[in-house]
């Protein structure tokens, strides 16, 4: 029997818990195919969801990290377009049985095993998330919301007390929602993803606590943190409002409400449809929602609901958005008559179906999140644990295990009397100020679990008796205990499944805190999906107040140490914090008791009085009058006409006014200090506006022929052990040196948020978290000290980038590196642009994109149209100022890092001190395997060539031209210029940008010899320049930057900006250039850190480590 079959159907625990790895390192590459093909055909057979989906995982697993890798297949191939084209549009089934037939027709090539393992990576995603959208449509008391077409049948309404207005009152009651939030002790491995605790719900066990918050130093009460406000208005609309993120909308459309991209209003809309007030089903019905509304309340009636949340900022980890939808649901749902009560606790019925409905909401709104994250819809501490689907569930013979969990709220014998307490007077709640992504986490995750690898399974089973310490710790009242296991759990089996649920900030925090507090510290608790957001210390109860401050004291001043390399969206806090006795909670307001949250005044009386009195219903005049009566008694007059004049004039925006105006101040500076080119700016800007650069006019003419190279146009890396010799002697007369491109910020690295890229300590090495540029410098000193030779590092930087740079290598002492250490400052930097319509067009309809999932793809396109009408509102090709002065400016792409060698005095001053230095290794931040290796030294040197460019085999995910024959001529093309699509893939190389240069014919090309070099003024420098740049072409590119508002809210826009790139000096005919084909391990740019994962399991990590020298 197939291996793999048997593995996967094995009743035996044994032996269905094999490891796969195992299993594939005892065949052969031929044995391996061979088994992977026959367990392509029974997953197709196969009806069980688990076996389809752990077998879709083992088919990944094996073409990714075995047949991709191996030497015994082809290393390069061509992927068919068709294909590819299936696996952007989702249609992963018809894009495997394209790359299928192609590996039949052409035999098998690691290009092709690349887009095998990239298609079903997809489809078993797919599948997941679509049985849980089923699970999530069948179960009980949410199908009829799929099944109602026609507001006729719609079978809700408006509760009766929600249209009973006192006698002496105007106003109509208001229903008020109390929803705290949920706190993690332990989530057993992630294992409250839906998939793992449907296929294993005996290891699906949490312990979470429902808790109520303030902000330490900042508010006086400990209140759920959550609100929701809904009551009838007197207009046949529905009025929807967001206190914390100061926006409100009159939705009178069917249209309008199931966007939810147009808007902030995502999560409130979700809430509102998931409740079932508005049905899933009426989407795209084109019904009248002022029809639906008279059904639902009266002719001509409407609905109001307002939603608030106490200032928790963006990743505190508590699941505030599930919870805040389970707020809304349950208000809603008692608001329309599907609860007994309409007021005080739900019962357990009614908490999981708002649990139910709450991970509908998130599908609908295109989020996610795990089963125990709407913890805070019931009360106290609770054991949360998987369930075995019974007959009559909707996942009963689909999986082991149900979609919902079941919720034991602990009490009686299974919790000490002072448990609650002594929890709250040790566990510091904070929240570090970093906004991670947890998405790609998640999916490591299930991808770990399914393929059952040693350490990791191992490590789940850790979880289970961890889980089991820390309930006996709660029944025993034993908080020293309980934080031992929380920290044992951190550092045991969360970091042995996921390395990256750790930061180096995390490890810092707890370093400094074990060192202070001695024995008063009793453990780390991380919290939901990973760390540096939201987190937790126990502490001594004794001294809890003084340990408060203390903790965000060294958060502060850890996070100014870390700003330039970590992505933190916010200033740390700490939690006041209670335990939350009673669950969601309703109360009803009535006559004049009826009132909204005061913020909710401040922004709607800023819209009100900018319209004619005579429009605005007298019932929303009396309110407010009323209500600044209500403000004069309650000393809450000043603090409504400050926020209202904010709102009105946008003074709190941080790009306005006086903080505009520094801003303004400081790009100025930038300016100044970096050579800004006003003339050729405007040039630019007019070129960009009236449609003669952009990115379609990047491209090359559409009749340029694009082929593949010949074998003869390469040679490979394996092959030059002939001049090996020829680069020893070379390193060891010193006539290297190795420039490191860190000018950027990794836009793709933290999604735009700014971050020094070079300065991230994003893996650990040798028991410490390691930068790339401290990789870099590390692997100099190990080929340093073998030749006893001294290379000197040159590390290209930026205005964004210099002096973090040169501030971090000064306090390291260079990392440890007893070498020259040359720092190269930018000298030319762009202003950003607001993108052209239709550049943005171009981008999203013309080029090739990856559809999402169906919800996914309906918030991007939403967003998309939201970010077109931004642009034309802003104005097209102006000048991108709304941000801080940093985000509007970006280097002019790496050509410009070479060159700035030349115009910053540093290559003179380089050969001034090391005369012998005749060759440069030019690499980007993020190609960690590429090192000063004698062979590709010597065949450069031996060749003779001026640019000798390193490339790899192509794979699947490797966007952005590459090594072709462009009208017969062999040079590396740019994604950004090549004419088709499809001749992309037709290309068997990728760029890795690692270039060794040859110094003098380099200058001599610019119009320089050595001599010339060390004696130019600024002026003849920049006319050098100037004549080499002219050759090379201006592309159009867009990035995303962060906009950051709020408590650690985030926008991204996109933004245009102009850049040279290296690559485009290979289409100089007068420029000699070689091109050596490297192993992927040495080649490959680490760009994503959803990387990561895949980069340690198939050795890359391993082999980086490999080849430097650590302090």
């Amino acid at each position: 029997m197939n291996i793999f079959v048997e593995t996967i159907t094995a009743t035996d625990p044994g032996k269905r818990n094999r490891d796969f790895y195992a299993l594939s390192r005892g065949l052969s590459a031929r044995e391996l195919l061979r088994s992977l093909r026959e367990l392509d055909e029974f997953r197709k057979a196969t009806p069980n969801l688990y076996d389809k989906v752990r077998a879709i995982l083992f088919l990944y697993a094996g073409f990714r990290f075995f047949l991709q890798e191996t030497p015994e297949v082809p290393a390069v191939g061509k992927i068919p377009y068709h294909g590819f084209e299936d696996l952007l549009s989702r249609r992963f089934e018809q894009a495997i049985s394209t790359f299928l037939r192609e590996l039949d027709q052409h035999g098998p090539n690691a290009t092709l095993f690349s887009a095998l393992a990239d298609a079903y990576h997809h489809l078993s995603f797919q599948i997941l998330a679509d049985q849980v959208r089923k699970s999530v449509r069948s179960s009980k008391g949410n199908q009829w919301m799929f099944r109602v077409g026609h507001q006729d049948e719609h079978p809700i309404r408006i509760h009766p007390a929600l249209l009973q207005r006192n006698d002496s009152s105007l106003f109509y009651p208001v229903l008020h929602e109390h929803t705290s939030v949920r706190m993690d002790l332990t989530h057993s491995g992630w294992s409250d993803i839906f998939f793992l605790g449907m296929d294993y719900p005996e290891g699906a066990r949490v312990v979470n606590l429902s808790i109520d918050l303030g902000m330490f130093g900042r508010d006086k009460d400990i209140r759920p943190p959550l609100h929701s406000y809904v009551r009838v208005i007197p207009e046949p609309v529905l009025r929807l409002t967001s206190i914390d993120l100061n926006t409100t909308k009159d939705v009178t459309d069917l249209a309008d409400l199931f966007n939810f991209g147009n808007d902030y209003l995502s999560l409130v809309k979700a809430g509102v449809i998931a409740s079932g007030l508005i049905p899933p089903s009426f989407e795209g019905t084109n019904q009248s929602l002022t029809d639906i509304l008279a059904r639902i309340v009266a002719p001509g009636m409407g609905i109001e609901l307002v939603t608030k949340v106490n200032d928790i900022p963006k990743g505190s980890r508590f699941a505030v958005s599930t919870n805040l939808l389970g707020s809304i649901i349950s208000l809603l749902m008692r608001a329309t008559g599907q609860t007994k009560n309409l007021t005080g606790g739900l019962d357990e019925n009614e908490r999981r179906l708002v649990a139910s409905r709450a991970i509908l909401g998130e599908w609908i709104g295109g989020s996610g999140g795990g089963w125990q994250d709407s913890g805070g819809v019931w009360p106290g501490i609770k054991a949360i644990q998987g369930t075995f689907a019974q007959p009559g569930d909707p996942e009963y013979d689909i999986s082991r295990g149900t979609l919902l969990p079941r919720h034991r709220v602990l009490e009686g014998e299974d919790v000490h009397p002072e448990i609650g307490e002594r929890i709250m007077q040790s566990l510091v709640l904070m929240h570090g100020g970093m906004a991670s992504n947890v998405g790609p986490i998640l999916e490591m995750v299930t991808e770990k679990y399914l393929l059952r690898g040693q350490q990791e399974t191992a490590a789940r089973q850790q979880t289970n008796e961890i889980f089991d310490n820390i309930l006996a710790s709660i029944k025993e009242g034993d908080i020293q205990k309980l934080g031992a296991n929380t920290a044992r759990n951190f550092e045991g089996p969360i970091k042995t499944i996921i390395p990256w649920a750790s930061t180096y900030f995390t490890e810092q925090i707890i370093a400094k805190a074990k060192q202070e507090f001695g024995s008063d510290y009793y453990g780390f608790l991380m919290l939901g999906g990973m760390s540096g957001g939201g987190m937790g210390m126990f502490v001594n109860p004794d001294r809890y107040e003084d340990y408060k401050v203390r903790v965000l004291e060294l958060l502060r001043s850890t996070k100014q140490e870390l700003s330039a390399a970590l992505p933190f969206a916010m200033e740390p806090v700490v939690y006041n914090w209670s335990i939350n006795r009673r669950g969601t909670w309703s109360t009803l307001h009535e006559g004049n008791e009826a009132l909204m949250p005061e913020q909710y005044y401040a922004i709607h009386v800023s819209g009100l009085v900018k319209r004619d009195p005579e429009t605005i219903s007298y019932l929303r005049r009396a309110e407010i009058d009323y209500f600044t009566t209500y403000c004069e008694q309650n000393n809450l007059a000043y603090p409504l006409l400050r926020t209202i004049v904010s709102n009105l004039f946008k003074v709190s925006d941080p790009t306005s006014q006086g903080n505009r105006s520094l801003e303004n101040d400081k790009a100025e500076q930038i300016k100044r200090d970096n050579g800004f080119d006003y003339i050729q700016h405007e040039d630019i800007r007019e070129e960009l506006q009236k449609g003669r650069i952009g990115l379609s006019r990047n491209r090359l003419p559409a009749e340029t022929a694009i082929d593949d190279v010949q074998p003869t146009d390469v040679v490979q890396f394996n092959d030059l052990q002939d001049v090996t010799q020829l680069g020893e002697e070379a390193i060891r007369a010193g006539k290297v040196a190795v420039l490191s491109l860190a000018a950027g910020v990794g836009s793709r690295w933290t999604k735009g948020a700014g971050v020094i890229k070079a300065l991230n300590p994003f893996v650990e090495i040798g028991g410490r978290h390691r930068s790339f540029l401290e990789i870099h410098l590390a692997k100099t000193r190990r080929v340093a000290r073998q030749y006893g030779a001294n290379i000197p590092h040159i590390v290209a930087t930026s205005y964004l980038t210099h002096q973090p740079i040169q501030q971090t290598l000064a306090q390291t002492r260079n990392y440890g590196y007893d070498g020259a250490v040359y720092l190269s400052e930018g000298r030319s930097i762009g202003q950003r642009f607001v993108p052209m319509e239709r550049d943005l067009r171009f981008m999203w309809e013309e080029m090739p994109q990856e559809t999402l999932d169906e919800n996914k793809q309906k918030v991007r396109e939403a967003v998309r149209n939201t970010m077109i009408g931004w642009a034309k509102s802003k104005g097209e090709g102006t000048d991108y100022v709304d941000n801080i002065a940093a985000q509007r400016f970006s280097p002019l792409g790496h050509w410009y890092e070479v060159s700035n060698l030349l115009r910053n005095g540093t290559l003179a001053r380089l050969l001034r001190e090391n005369p012998a230095v005749e060759t440069i290794m030019l690499h980007n931040i993020d190609t960690l395997g590429a090192d000063v290796h004698a062979a590709a030294l010597g065949y450069h040197r031996a060749a003779g060539n001026v640019l000798t460019f390193e490339v790899i085999p192509r794979r699947i995910e490797d966007r952005g031209g590459g090594l072709a024959r462009v009208n017969g001529q062999v040079r590396l093309l740019e994604g950004l210029a090549q004419p088709r699509e499809e001749d992309e893939l037709a290309l068997s190389y990728y760029n890795s940008m690692t270039t060794w240069i040859e110094v003098d014919p380099l200058l001599q090309l610019f119009g320089l010899t050595r001599a010339e070099l060390q004696a130019a003024d600024d002026a003849q420098l920049a006319r050098a320049v100037r004549s080499v740049a002219q050759r090379i072409p201006t592309y159009v590119t867009t990035k995303e930057v962060k906009f950051r508002w709020g408590h650690g809210q985030e926008d991204i826009y996109p933004v245009a900006q102009i850049e040279k790139l290296w690559s485009d000096m290979s289409a100089l005919p007068d420029v000699k250039c070689g091109y050596i084909v490297v192993p992927r391990s040495r080649g490959q740019q680490m760009k994503d850190p959803a990387q990561l994962d895949a980069w340690v399991t198939d050795g890359s990590k391993d082999h980086v480590a490999s080849l430097g020298v650590f302090e």
